[in-house]
């Protein structure tokens, strides 16, 4: 076991602070203060962080459903109120993330140059035209889905896999980019079995939620299943990008995860149901 996969297990808060500093980080929903903020905790928090896309979709799913019980033939208007309730509940945090990701590597500069720019408060063209790409496939997706009558299932099945991402994404061999901000807490924090662990509960409930809530169908469970796995490979994909190009993660990449992975999620179920 290397140092860094014992710091996952050892010391530091518990699995409470985990959660409410996942909480607290990854939505502007209330959440109290943990008594412990370290790499441990950390960790924990990324490992839980498909709980907390439970939560918002959730959330995002009742607003697809109330919406389509008041005005069944409002597709569009319905797919646009929830895409915004997740990016509003998450606080905008990832879609910074994903800008500023976008901005760094779109500039093709070297290593430490990245890292300023990613640093910087503004937004670049590259920043403007991710932010406004992954939003018009998130709600085109969606749209599709719930024309198919699996919109609310579709909002919380696509959230909960993108929050996936993260703990994928601060497994053992992705180091940090840098020594300070949020992904110097998170990096190299969750153990591969671990994040794996995580993997199965959220595809095992989402095909559940599938066969449960629509009509036997294959395609659609197929749909679903490759739904959760695709965004698992978004976070390998932006990670060994990050990798390369930044020399590890940062909190901006882990946003990005989140946000490159929405979308693919919502358009294996778009293109399945």
């Amino acid at each position: 076991m290397t140092e860094n996969e014992g710091q996952s297990d050892r010391g530091g808060g518990g699995w409470l602070d985990g959660a409410w500093l996942s909480l607290g980080t990854l939505s502007v929903l209330p959440a109290p203060m943990p008594s412990t903020v370290d790499r441990p905790v950390g960790g924990r928090a990324m490992v839980l962080a498909p709980a907390v896309g439970l939560v918002i979709g959730s959330v995002a799913a009742g607003v697809v459903a109330l919406v389509q019980l008041v005005r069944p033939d409002a597709e569009l208007l319905t797919a646009v109120l929830a895409v915004l309730v997740v990016a509003g509940l998450s606080g905008a945090l990832h879609l910074d993330g994903l800008a500023d990701f976008a901005d760094a590597l779109g500039s093709r500069r070297d290593r430490e140059t990245m890292l300023r720019i990613m640093k910087q408060s503004d937004i670049g063209p590259f920043g403007v035209v991710s932010i406004i790409g992954v939003l018009l496939v998130d709600v085109a997706a969606l749209t599709t889905c719930i024309q198919a009558g699996f919109g609310w299932q579709a909002a919380l099945i696509a959230t909960t896999a993108s929050r996936l991402t993260l703990p994928w994404s601060c497994r053992t061999t992705a180091p940090a980019a840098r020594p300070d901000g949020l992904g110097a807490v998170v990096a190299a924090t969750v153990r591969p079995l671990t994040a794996a662990a995580a993997t199965v509960v959220v595809l095992a409930a989402a095909l559940v939620l599938t066969w449960l809530t629509t009509a036997p169908d294959f395609l659609r469970l197929a749909g679903t299943a490759a739904a959760v796995l695709l965004a698992v490979a978004t976070a390998f994909a932006t990670t060994r990008r990050a990798h390369a190009a930044l020399g590890g993660t940062t909190g901006d990449v882990l946003g990005a995860t989140v946000e490159l992975a929405l979308p693919v999620a919502l358009l294996s179920l778009a293109l399945t149901t």
